[in-house]
């Protein structure tokens, strides 16, 4: 039987605390670092960073988009990055945050979570907003093959709230609608359930009782969004042991190019959430 996304993430957090560092190479971050925003710039940043945190942190989630902007001279520069990390033993969460209609999910499930792709990662970001049944295809494959997929929920983006928080015929909001559909999901399974949410730091507290989801938390907007390891506290307070996945990326990022920074930037960054949240 496949081990489940839910169990490994589990045992990582346990054993190299709570911090995701997100690889995100944008025009903005390559050039700050004396580099040309090119592919080679690209690929310098990209490995640097992972060089970095290696040794450090149990999950990497490089940003698709930023390389995706280069065509599939990006796509080969994340094709090398993801086999690097996974040689190197550590969980990756793809950041690609699709969604669309069943048979197209189908596509993107394949691309992400299936074995026989290049591609391939632990866990992907989904988008749930053309309807939560639509993401079937990839909660389908993720259970066969031992992956994950966190769920858009509530978003760290102040725009997202205008959607996040609108009330549904039942008066739910949005975001715990999505929760909620998470949480029944997560029933199938035992421990930490493979199905996770993506619930910004700058949010408040959701009206759904977060320690009932049964499946791990993706924690963007800390650092240089506003959000603080003290925040994530707050709001996860009642949340099971190693269930809350922290993602920081400009506020380390910013540190490059050097090694030795980028690597004391995380280790800070990991030690305070990990200080929090115990």
């Amino acid at each position: 039987m496949v081990e489940s996304f839910g169990s490994r993430l589990q045992e990582q957090l346990r054993e190299r605390g709570p911090l995701c560092v997100g690889i995100d190479p944008s025009r903005e971050l390559i050039e700050a670092w004396g580099r040309q925003d090119s592919v080679e710039g690209l690929e310098f940043f990209a490995l640097a960073v992972l060089e970095a945190v290696i040794d450090t942190v149990a999950v990497i989630k490089p940003q698709v988009a930023f390389f995706e902007r280069f065509g599939s001279p990006g796509y080969r520069v994340l094709e090398r990055v993801m086999s690097d990390a996974r040689d190197a033993h550590l969980m990756i969460v793809a950041d690609v945050k699709r969604g669309d209609v069943g048979s197209t999910n189908d596509g993107y499930a394949q691309a992400w979570l299936s074995e026989e792709s290049a591609l391939r990662a632990d866990a992907m970001t989904v988008s749930p907003y053309l309807g939560f049944d639509s993401l079937e295809p990839m909660l389908h494959l993720a259970r066969a093959t031992g992956r994950g997929v966190f769920v858009l929920a509530a978003t760290s983006n102040l725009e997202g709230r205008v959607i996040q928080g609108a009330r549904t015929r039942d008066d739910q909001t949005v975001e715990s609608f999505v929760l909620d559909q998470i949480r029944r999901r997560n029933q199938l399974d035992e421990g930490l359930g493979s199905l996770g949410a993506v619930l910004g730091a700058t949010r408040e507290r959701p009206e759904f009782a977060l320690e009932t989801l049964g499946g791990p938390y993706l924690v963007p907007g800390v650092g240089s969004q506003g959000g603080t390891p003290e925040d994530v506290a707050k709001v996860f307070d009642r949340c099971p042991s190693n269930s809350v996945l922290v993602s920081v990326s400009r506020a380390i990022l910013q540190a490059g190019p050097e090694r030795s920074s980028l690597r004391d930037a995380t280790r800070r960054w990991r030690d305070d959430v990990a200080r929090a949240l115990s």
